[in-house]
């Protein structure tokens, strides 16, 4: 798979343009991604997978997405998705997975549903934002508010859960994704009316990142006694950190033909050769950061030990911390370009702007984060909201 895809990132790179123009990934990528089994590094192996580590994961998804960063991010969001559906009711596996192990399946997590208990699951509606490469998905996961499961305090929706639907259960507005970056993993808006959702098609999420569904579904399959909010938000970093190092790429690239209005070349100007040096120092430094701590855990789950909360929030902290030093070092770069990358032609402006957006995500909110990890090492409570 490394070597596939090592061999495919000059395509993937050309394609890159291409992707942003079409707002999706195209059919070129999507059949890259597909065969090389990246997308499957977290599944089962009984379906197709390679229940692989999700460090290795992390690394490849950072190569892709400092040289096509829409695929990186896609093969990032979308291939992380079978760490949760891994442990998932096997139900659910064989639904998903059965028939086709190369089905693929998009998110968002934000919980905007609400669902009504009735016999046998739930009635749930609600629209979500960015759910990035939907377009060549085939199920969704969701985040909801639901009732309590028992049918106490009905109309009450208080219990966050994911709900999983198949595409005949939701839409896609096509319309809705028209954005200054990552214009090219098509993360469309998606809309459920009264679906019906069974009970095995959905997950408690208190119960996931206690690893229930690990103990109850998967309790041989080492992986997956990883905590879910170690390793989904790790992916964003990952991805985020790839876009950041495409920016100081970009610079490094440029830095060899510019010249400045006073006839000094950027590869002689000690001070923006500083800017660059510092750059790829914080990028290595970053990179190397979130690598070793996902490393760590999966080796310690794999020995058989459980990932303490400890560890959890040490991993969280030092994730948020990679990419803010990642992107400062972008930002950096970006500010000694000059004018010239004000103009379209300029790649650095594209992955700029596309590491800022990136930036905004959820899981990228770094000062939440330090806040718990410090408030969790002196017994204090964790505020509600922060994603540890």
């Amino acid at each position: 798979m490394r070597a596939s895809i090592d061999a495919a990132l000059p395509v993937l790179a050309e394609e890159a343009l291409a992707c942003d123009a079409m707002g999706q990934l195209t059919p070129k990528v999507h059949a890259i991604l597909r065969d090389s089994g990246i997308m499957r590094v977290l599944q089962p192996i009984e379906f197709g997978g390679m229940e692989g580590d999700p460090s290795e994961l992390s690394r490849l998804v950072m190569d892709i997405a400092a040289e096509a960063p829409s695929v990186g991010w896609c093969a990032g969001v979308v291939g992380v998705h079978s760490f949760e559906f891994g442990q998932a009711d096997p139900r659910l596996q064989e639904e998903v997975w059965g028939k086709d192990v190369y089905t693929w399946t998009a998110s968002p997590y934000a919980m905007l549903g609400k669902a009504r208990r009735v016999e046998g699951g739930w009635r749930f509606t609600g629209r979500w934002p960015f759910s990035s490469g939907t377009d060549w998905c085939e199920w969704i996961v969701v985040g909801g508010m639901a009732e309590a499961a028992d049918g106490s305090r009905p109309g009450e929706f208080t219990e966050p859960h994911h709900f999983i639907l198949p595409r005949s259960d939701y839409v896609i507005h096509h319309d809705s994704w028209d954005t200054m970056g990552l214009r090219g993993t098509g993360s469309k808006d998606v809309e459920a009316v009264d679906a019906f959702v069974p009970d095995h098609r959905v997950i408690n999420v208190r119960k996931l990142n206690d690893r229930f569904y690990f103990r109850q579904n998967r309790p041989d399959s080492r992986l997956y006694a990883m905590p879910f909010d170690v390793v989904f938000p790790g992916i964003i970093s990952a991805a985020t950190i790839g876009l950041a190092e495409g920016v100081v790429r970009r610079y490094r690239d440029y830095s060899e033909s510019r010249v400045n209005r006073g006839g000094i070349k950027a590869i002689d100007n000690p001070y923006q050769m500083a800017v660059l040096g510092s750059a790829m120092a914080d990028i290595a430094a970053s990179r190397l950061h979130l690598i070793d701590d996902m490393k760590r855990a999966y080796d310690h789950a794999m020995a058989g030990g459980e990932v303490s909360r400890a560890m959890q929030h040490e991993a969280r902290r030092n994730q948020v911390r990679a990419v803010r030093r990642a992107a400062d070092a972008a930002h950096a770069v970006f500010s000694n370009v000059g004018g010239n990358v004000a103009r379209n032609s300029n790649p650095i402006q594209r992955f700029y702007r596309d590491m800022s957006v990136a930036m905004c995500h959820a899981c990228n909110v770094d000062q939440p984060v330090y806040a718990a990890q410090a408030a969790f090492t002196f017994g204090k409570p964790i505020p509600p909201g922060v994603i540890v």
